[in-house]
């Protein structure tokens, strides 16, 4: 149960888990891509669900006697959340657009790799058959957002998503 100071809200940790664990986020805000159409999917109904719910949320405080500030702090995590979905899926429908963030020094390359994939329409399977390699192997390097990737296999990716990536060298430093 969630303790507040002038009432004992019925909610439990599951279900605070359950009311924020959505597709990519996660309880603390770790923040991953959608990377399937399934999980946008899901994503986009879960938005729905949750910006009701949370206005349940508000509206059981209130009547609780909650107001102003007290009020607020009690409802910024939930609805902090709730934009955090949202921000995922604003990004995940700016990739199917073909925006692309830019990247440097490969940082963020895993991310623009799922982007890639994304954009084309195609799903991990495709991807897999494409590059000789089995599903679960696609599925598992997009989870890790392709950490520790080299660059020749990066290359190889972004040949099969028929994409390519340029890179412009600068002096980071005045010397």
């Amino acid at each position: 149960m969630v303790f507040c100071p002038r009432a004992t809200y019925d909610l439990t940790l599951d279900e605070l888990r359950e009311s924020h664990l959505v597709v990519g986020i996660g309880v603390f805000g770790d923040r991953t891509m959608i990377r399937t159409e399934q999980e946008y999917k899901e994503a986009s109904s879960r938005l729905l669900a949750e910006k009701d719910r949370l206005s349940g949320h508000e509206e059981h405080f209130k009547s609780e006697g909650f107001t102003g500030e007290r009020l607020e702090r009690l409802i910024a995590p939930l609805w902090s959340f709730h934009q955090q979905l949202e921000e995922e899926i604003n990004a995940y429908e700016q990739i199917r657009r073909g925006s692309f963030t830019a990247i440097k020094n490969l940082h963020g390359i895993g991310q623009l790799l799922i982007g890639a994939r994304i954009y084309r329409g195609i799903s991990q399977r495709e991807l897999a058959d494409q590059l000789g390699v089995h599903e679960s192997q696609v599925s598992r390097d997009e989870r890790n957002e392709y950490h520790g990737i080299s660059v020749d296999r990066a290359g190889r990716i972004f040949e099969a998503l028929d994409f390519s990536l340029d890179s412009e060298l600068t002096v980071a430093s005045g010397k």
